[in-house]
């Protein structure tokens, strides 16, 4: 009976136990089932997709950025076609043997290709790496040469930037490069992606969003290889809208060609609407070179450059005006009704608060109507004196002086225009009258930029009148856009500065005779062109200075700012040049460009009349101290 017992307990656990491998087989069943299920029924969109993606590719089509011309329809900036390289991991099969091949075929270093994919090790597999830019023909051949073995090479192609040769207007234009992790960062830049080109200075960066088109796509069908085998559709791309300068080429030319050799900058602007007529900064750059993507030895190059070629002087160089801001001087001294009746005799110079201030030359009796056109520094320093701080900044800061224009160019700089709350505010000290001194003929704390000048004497010479400068014509901005455009450029902008008739009158009455026999810029003369100005020489440091740093050459900047007619001028043209020594020097380089405005002119008026060209020859310079204005 026990085993009978024993036996029938065996029995019934065998059953049990396949009674639970029942069970678990069923589970099993069901949950391979439910798996199915799922992967057959719900998920059936997703896998597809996955699926497709093996054998359809979306390849972008960049648009190509809108073309640049100038007020007359000519083109400045135009697109080339060009074809870069990217390399796609996920189709990469063996990077130890592929990646010296690539390099060989690509003419690029292997350090360099390495570096690229270990850059991007840690970015989505999806996402192509650029290997090189504006790849050759040759180069184009060995990837189709080569698909079956690197399936991972694919190229794109793509419209690039081709600027002028030479540099020419390249601070006013721009350049275009690669968007940057700390831009994308930016919500301005929230519709870019990693790998897109976008304005980086000048015009390409202000008008960047009118530039930039909106890209397109294309999805092709493609082997296990990686090539493309048939065309299911396309997205076409948007390309940018074209922009139209305010800048005039035959103007342009002129200025480039005035400013060759030299360092320093032009400007020329309509003072009527302030559009900008031509813009040249000296040392300049080849945007081309931002065009492919530049190597760093040559970033790290021009960035090293002591003379800063990427700085736009026109509208970033801050530097002490010298003698041309005696008009606006003139015109403090006679709307305060004191220079009217101020005459100074000049014997070289004078004291003031126990100290001597020299003069270029002994100018004998001067007032108000020969004291422009012979630069006397000893009548500015006594209306300096007369008016004193407040009374000079009050009406520099008028005409704009320490304040951006407002030009629709990023990184305008302010200049510096001194007051006693200035230094208080800055320095934390008093302001001495004897600072005063020499502000009176632009010397000391004070600082311009050429623009700033150009604007300030224009309106000067309108009557007050002064207009924000600007490169684009306004119905070139959507309308829904120029009120952004307009809060992105703050300055001074649009403004009058009331000026009494007479006073007007005198001030430009004296820039005429600036130019004039016996003026200080009577070497620039253009016979039967009304042409005024006022040159300006500004000492970059003490003589006593320069000897103790065992310095050379020369210790002045040389400007010049000009226009014609003499009130209520068509153009007015602003020239600095770097060392230049003597202001009249300037002129000579501002003379061609208000030629060339009133030659043509006169030309499309029908009346051309035969105009003497400014001769360029060197004047013969005494033996004497270099004087801080003229």
């Amino acid at each position: 009976m026990e085993t009978d017992a024993l036996s029938g307990r065996n029995e019934k656990m065998a059953t049990g136990k396949l009674h639970v491998a029942q069970y678990i087989l069923a589970l099993v069943l069901g949950i391979l089932l439910v798996g199915l299920w799922r992967l057959q029924v719900l998920d059936t969109d997703s896998f597809r997709a996955l699926a497709e993606q093996n054998r359809i590719r979306k390849v972008p089509v960049l648009a190509p950025r809108g073309k640049i011309f100038d007020r007359e329809g000519r083109l400045i900036v135009d697109n080339y076609p060009s074809v870069s390289c990217f390399l796609l991991r996920e189709q990469m099969q063996n990077a130890a043997v592929d990646l010296p091949l690539i390099a060989q075929g690509l003419h690029i270093p292997l350090d360099q290709l390495q570096a690229a994919v270990k850059h991007f090790q840690h970015a989505p597999k999806y996402e192509p790496i650029p290997v090189k830019e504006d790849i050759t023909p040759d180069e184009q051949a060995f990837i189709e040469a080569h698909r079956n073995e690197l399936p991972e090479l694919e190229t794109l192609d793509e419209q690039r930037r081709l600027y002028p040769p030479g540099g020419f207007a390249a601070h006013m234009i721009g350049y275009v490069g690669e968007v940057s992790e700390e831009m994308l960062n930016d919500p301005r830049y929230s519709e870019y992606e990693p790998g897109d080109e976008v304005g980086r200075s000048g015009i390409e960066q202000t008008y960047d969003a009118i530039l930039r088109g909106k890209n397109g796509s294309r999805d092709v069908v493609v082997n296990s290889h990686g090539r493309e085998i048939g065309h299911l559709g396309e997205t076409p791309a948007e390309p940018g809208h074209d922009l139209r300068l305010t800048i005039d080429l035959d103007l342009q030319k002129v200025a480039e060609q005035a400013l060759q050799g030299h360092n320093g900058a032009i400007v020329a602007m309509d003072p009527h609407t302030g559009e900008i007529l031509a813009m040249v900064s000296r040392p300049t750059f080849d945007p081309n070179e931002f065009s492919v993507r530049i190597k760093k030895a040559d970033w790290d190059q021009i960035l090293g450059d002591p003379n800063h070629p990427l700085l736009n002087k026109a509208i970033q160089a801050q530097l002490a005006p010298g003698s041309t801001f005696k008009i606006i001087m003139a015109a403090a001294g006679l709307q305060e009704n004191v220079a009217q009746t101020m005459r100074v005799m000049c014997n070289g110079g004078a004291n003031f608060y126990g100290h001597y201030f020299k003069c270029d030359q002994r100018h004998g009796l001067v007032d108000i109507n020969n004291s422009i056109p012979l630069s006397c520094d000893t009548y500015f320093y006594t209306l300096a004196q007369r008016l004193g701080i407040e009374t000079i900044a009050k009406y520099a800061g008028e005409f704009g002086i320490g304040q951006k224009t407002g030009i629709d160019l990023p990184d305008e700089a302010a200049g510096i225009m001194p007051s006693e709350e200035w230094k208080l505010r800055n320095y934390h000290e008093k302001w001495y009258a004897g600072e005063t001194i020499s502000v009176g003929i632009g010397q000391g704390a004070i600082a311009v930029t050429p623009i700033q000048l150009a604007r300030a004497l224009s309106g000067i010479a309108s009557g007050g009148v002064m207009r924000r400068p600007h490169l684009v014509f306004a119905d070139e901005i959507p309308d829904d856009q120029k009120d952004a455009y307009e809060s992105m450029f703050p300055g001074s902008g649009e403004k009058t500065v009331p000026l009494d008739p007479a006073n007007w009158e005198t001030i430009t009455d004296g820039m005429a005779a600036v130019t004039g026999p016996g003026g200080t810029a009577g070497i620039a003369h253009l016979e039967g062109i009304d042409f005024a100005g006022k040159t300006g020489t500004a000492q970059t440091m003490s003589h006593d200075v320069a000897t103790k740093l065992g310095l050379h050459g020369s210790l002045t900047n040389a400007w010049f700012v000009g226009m014609s007619p003499r009130r209520n001028p068509d153009i007015v043209v602003v020239a600095l040049m770097e060392g230049g020594d003597w202001g009249w020097k300037s002129a000579q380089l501002a003379a061609p460009v208000i030629n060339a405005f009133v030659t043509k002119q006169r030309r499309a008026a029908g009346n051309l009349q035969a105009v003497v060209k400014p001769v360029v020859e060197t004047k013969p310079v005494t033996q004497v101290t270099v004087p801080a204005g003229n």
